[in-house]
């Protein structure tokens, strides 16, 4: 419905939906109907002569007047008609076009829209142009295609037309008095195809410095259409007639409806285009990833609406290709109750199984079809998005669209659009019936419920005529039925579980041997890849077969090839159950701590909004290496930092380097800081982890638990986390209380984890229960600390990865690696799901889930917005040379870095 309201022209009674499918609109000439019939005998009609590729279509003037269609196919005969005038002194008449056929269609009488009347059996109808010196090359040019509709096969009759159309293309060019600006600089110029629903008119596109112009080589519906290339916000190549051919462009953010899709002849052209569009969207092609979008759903950026929308747009679906519609779920289940209860779960529909697996009786009846059935099989005959599908629920306000789809007809009274409910129950009941619904069902439109335009649909066995659409129980008209439905749509419920049907529809379970066990097989054809339209040598074959897949529908582009993760839904403040990961993930949070967690969370959020206006506070130089680790006393009054020169710094802002201790001759990785604020632990490259005792200013104690050096060590809850170049991370008992005594510790090994290579970094879930960490060869592993076994594991860089960090509610992972890649896994599935390139190695962080603080190997800092994959500000060279630890506050008011160029740099977000 959004292409209608879009490009709405009503007051039109022409339009290319008139034509049959697959056909083109060449030119029209101003012209009389000298044709005798009907109450205006021996009257001549005016209007306009419409020469189409199957047809010629005439449009009186008088509204009143049916407009005239007449199939070449039909035709007997067409040819010039000139009287010989003998009397020089008579003035002779002019040449007029006289067409014999069998049958003319007679469409909107009155000027109402109703199924096409048909008049048969033998009839002379006389064209005459108002000028009429073109009527020869008027005749010829019907001649011609006449003779292409006459062929015995459907693909000469193809190929003879579009031969035709090319070299009426190739006869013209882009008429640049159409720009808009005389000092606009052409880039390319081609021909191609404007797409609408069921129809497309070619033309010539020219695009400039400055606009993209497409002008129809039948000037219909404009002499020429213009976008502003400044004004575009997104392009999408798209699949059309299976073929990488179109192109659609969107100059609003949200909108359903693009403001040109354009179908080129050749992939090469069409890539250029594109191309060149892009360089005017900044970071286009980072930022339209199912990626990025995703990770702005699951943190609830985006409504479920707006990111169907967008994965619709990935997955090639389109309101301008009918065959390719975008696809939206039935979510909920009760169209009978008085009462829309939407806290109630038994109001919704299983989203973890496609529409024919949600009736267990039917579904065992396809099961046995489908166990009986030759390869290739399939479990659906029918698919649940086709072009008689999507007309089937906008008949009301896109009756001419199914008129065109259809032949001139409507469908049977008791087969159209009825009732919500007897919809619902017949996609469940119904042998052949699998369809889903279509946007509009969750949009703020309700005329395609109701029969604004007072269509003649026909009357039911009943007797009663097809009027509006019966709407359930609960809702008391359309407005107040979309208000509902878009409140279920963005329910807990569907929020919790619209990612299973995401899984179904454009995700891993749309094909392979996960289809088959979720019950979501369909036709091959029906499928990206199934059919080679390109390598069938037989046109008519390959023409059946491409008719036979638009019409059939068509499945998404798959875009997901693992299990898509849940969305973050407000009701827990950490993970949502998971059979592997501990209860302590999930709990509440609790009603007497969320003032307090409001508070700190509000502060955090300052912080982080300001996090690109860091200031410099203080710089101090004390190492002579690297510095690997900064650890900061709860008051902030002592800083202590490990390098590469050996030794452990204690300093603080006002008074400078106040101790220095070296505990080998070999380099510190990192450290960190006992809740006590007595004890800093420090993890040494001699395999060894030292403590050191602030207030005897001496190493109290040290563990040798590895066989290669200490690479990272972390601490929660008296345990101690060790992360070695000997591929292991263990888990040793460590006391805090019992470490800052006097007392020598027994270090206990709780755990032991196995990697296949050396382990670089590790980190903690907030709650303390999962264990992330980073390999010298780029894999990163989840594991829960109660098992040694892996929960999730995968290569996400393609070198060394330097840093791992949990999101503030453990949903994400993010690292940093020597491919000079950020990456986003998700917690639940180990699911990478967004992959940002930077332009240099980054070698540390922090993030709040959303922005990311990091510092790279040329010394930047740099502040990223994941969202939309961008850095939104820089400080350039903060270090000499790479930033290689950095540390923040609980607060995130506190920033603390240290590099290569052996600083260490205090920083400040001014707010």
């Amino acid at each position: 419905m959004a292409f209608i309201t879009k490009k709405d022209r009503s007051k039109e009674r022409f339009s290319l939906l008139l034509l049959d499918l697959e056909e083109h609109y060449f030119e029209q000439h101003t012209a009389y109907n000298l044709t005798s019939r009907g109450p205006v005998a021996n009257r001549r009609s005016s209007g306009s002569l419409k020469i189409c590729s199957k047809s010629v279509i005439f449009e009186p003037d008088d509204a009143v007047q049916p407009i005239l269609k007449i199939p070449l196919k039909d035709c007997k005969g067409i040819a010039t008609l000139e009287e010989t005038v003998h009397n020089p002194f008579t003035e002779s008449k002019p040449a007029c076009i006289i067409i014999e056929t069998k049958q003319i269609y007679l469409i909107k009488e009155e000027n109402v829209v109703a199924p096409y009347k048909y008049e048969r059996g033998e009839t002379k109808v006389t064209f005459q142009l108002e000028a009429p010196g073109k009527t020869e090359d008027v005749v010829q040019m019907l001649l011609q295609l006449h003779r292409a509709s006459c062929l015995d096969k459907q693909g000469d009759q193809t190929a003879m037309v579009a031969a035709i159309l090319q070299s009426r293309l190739a006869r013209t060019c882009f008429d640049k008095n159409s720009f808009q600006h005389v000092t606009e600089i052409p880039h390319m110029e081609c021909v191609a195809e404007m797409v609408s629903p069921l129809v497309t008119n070619a033309g010539h596109i020219c695009i400039t410095d400055c606009n993209l112009y497409f002008q129809p080589m039948n000037s219909y519906p404009d002499s020429v259409v213009q976008i502003g290339l400044h004004s575009v916000k997104r392009i999408y190549k798209r699949r059309h007639g299976l073929r990488p051919l179109g192109l659609e462009v969107f100059c609003t953010e949200n909108d359903l409806c693009s403001d040109i899709y354009l179908k080129f002849y050749n992939t090469k052209e069409r890539d250029e285009l594109y191309y060149y569009i892009a360089t005017f969207l900044e970071n286009h092609i980072v930022e339209c990833t199912a990626e990025s979008y995703m990770l702005q759903w699951q943190r609830g950026h985006i409504s479920n609406y707006q990111y169907l929308l967008h994965l619709n747009n990935l997955a090639d679906r389109s309101v301008n290709d009918l065959s390719q519609y975008p696809v939206f779920p039935w979510v909920i289940s009760d169209y009978s109750s008085t009462e829309l209860d939407l806290l109630n779960p038994a109001s919704f529909r299983d989203l973890s199984k496609p529409i024919g697996a949600l009736n267990t009786e039917r579904l065992e009846r396809l099961l046995e079809r489908y166990r009986d059935m030759p390869e290739p099989r399939f479990m659906y005959g029918s698919h649940y998005s086709s072009p008689g599908y999507v007309l089937f629920y906008l008949v009301r306000v896109a009756p001419e669209h199914m008129l065109c789809l259809q032949n001139g007809r409507f469908d049977n009274a008791d087969r159209m659009f009825n009732s919500v409910g007897e919809t619902w129950k017949n996609c469940l009941e119904g042998g052949t019936d699998f369809k889903e619904l279509i946007p509009e069902f969750y949009g703020s439109d309700g005329s395609f419920l109701k029969n604004l335009l007072g269509l003649n649909l026909g009357r039911r066995q009943g007797g009663g005529r097809v009027e509006k659409v019966e709407l359930p129980p609960w809702a008391s008209d359309p407005d107040d039925f979309l208000e509902k439905m878009r409140l279920a749509l963005e329910s807990q419920y569907v929020s919790e579980h619209l990612h299973e049907w995401i899984d179904l529809v454009f995700g891993y379970k749309q094909r392979g041997c996960e289809a088959v066990a979720a019950h979501n097989v369909f036709h091959p054809v029906t499928y990206e890849g199934g059919v080679d339209c390109d390598s069938i040598e037989d046109p008519d074959h390959k023409i059946a077969m491409l008719t036979q897949i638009l019409e059939f529908g068509q499945t998404p582009r798959q875009l997901f090839v693992t299990p898509h993760p849940q969305r973050i839904t407000p009701r827990f403040h950490n993970l949502s159950a998971t059979p592997s990961l501990s209860s302590s993930e999930l709990s509440p949070v609790s009603p007497s701590m969320e003032s307090f967690e409001d508070l700190t969370e509000e502060s955090k959020k300052m912080a982080w909004s300001n996090m690109n206006k860091l200031a410099l506070q203080s710089c101090h130089k004390i190492h002579k290496e690297a510095v690997t680790g900064i650890a900061v006393t709860l008051g902030g009054d002592s800083i202590f930092s490990t390098s590469q020169d050996s030794t452990l710094k204690m300093f603080s802002k006002e008074n400078g380097l106040q101790r220095s201790v070296s505990f080998s001759n070999m380099a510190l990785s990192s450290c960190l800081m006992l809740p006590d604020d007595k004890i800093v632990v420090c993890s040494s490259w001699d395999n060894n982890v030292y403590f050191y005792s602030i207030a005897y200013g001496r190493r109290q104690d040290t563990l040798m638990g590895h066989d290669d050096a200490v690479s990272h060590i972390c601490w929660r809850d008296d345990k101690l986390y060790t992360a070695s170049w000997d591929s292991t991370v263990k888990i040793w008992k460590c006391v805090a209380d019992d470490i800052s005594s006097k007392k020598r510790t027994q270090f206990d090994l709780l755990a032991e984890f196995e990697h296949e290579a050396g382990v670089n970094t590790l980190d903690l879930s907030p709650a303390g229960t999962l264990l992330a960490t980073g390999t010298k060869e780029g894999t990163l592993t989840l594991w829960d600390i109660a098992n040694p076994l892996p929960l999730n594991q995968l290569t996400c860089h393609s070198g060394k990865i330097h840093q791992v960090a949990f999101s503030p509610d453990s949903r994400h992972i993010l690292s940093v690696g020597e491919d000079s890649c950020l990456a986003v896994t998700d917690v639940q599935t180990g699911m990478l799901i967004a992959t940002v390139h930077a332009e240099l190695e980054q070698r540390c962080l922090c993030w709040d889930g959303n922005t990311v603080l990091s510092g790279g190997m040329s010394g930047d800092l740099s502040v990223w917005d994941l969202l939309s994959s961008k850095v939104i500000h820089k400080i350039p060279a903060a270090h000499s040379g790479a930033v290689t630890c950095m540390w923040m506050n609980e607060q995130c008011s506190s920033i603390i870095t240290g590099g290569v160029d052996k600083q260490i740099i205090l920083w400040k977000p001014e707010y």
